[in-house]
């Protein structure tokens, strides 16, 4: 296997959706739920390794994830916003991945021909950050090469990875 050819993806779903009152994970989407089918899109791709992160309602919401065979880490300090279950989902991380993927399971309209397109972008570039854009504005999911990671472990509360694009400008793809 050569450099940059294994990407894992964390897919972060441990919010406690306040706004909505009840699990968004497992609102219903097209007779499945909205965390099956952005890991459907996730598990069709070319990525090595998925890690969902759990916290809020992660009995409810586990039994569905691990029918799919994947790995679930739960973040039991949820309420401290993403920066922890980013910090979860690197620790669960298999030590070869080289790039990690950054995926929310509220965006269940990002096909795998699209995390394809950016997993070929990363393997294809010596930067670090791969931001997809769609009219001129970033979106997600973002792939972060492995040297990130210490970066993305120092965040903190509802810090994401965005926080990382704007320090590091000259290392976006």
């Amino acid at each position: 296997m050569k450099v940059r050819d294994f990407v894992s993806a964390l897919l972060l779903a441990a919010g406690e959706s306040q706004r909505m009152g009840r699990l968004k994970q497992l609102l219903p989407l097209g007779g499945s739920t909205l965390i099956e089918v952005v890991l459907e899109n996730l598990l069709r791709s070319r990525l090595q390794e998925v890690i969902v992160v759990l916290g809020f309602g992660a009995e409810e919401i586990r039994p569905r994830v691990e029918a799919k065979g994947v790995r679930v880490a739960v973040n039991p300090r949820y309420k401290e916003g993403m920066a922890s279950s980013l910090r979860v989902g690197l620790d669960a991380l298999d030590p070869r991945a080289e790039g990690i993927l950054v995926a929310l399971a509220d965006q269940p309209f990002i096909p795998p021909e699209v995390i394809d397109r950016l997993i070929e972008a990363f393997q294809g570039t010596s930067k670090g950050i791969v931001v997809p854009t769609f009219q001129g504005r970033r979106g997600h999911p973002v792939i972060f090469h492995r040297r990130y990671m210490e970066e993305l472990r120092s965040l903190s509360g509802d810090q994401g990875g965005r926080e990382l694009l704007h320090r590091n400008p000259e290392d976006l793809l």
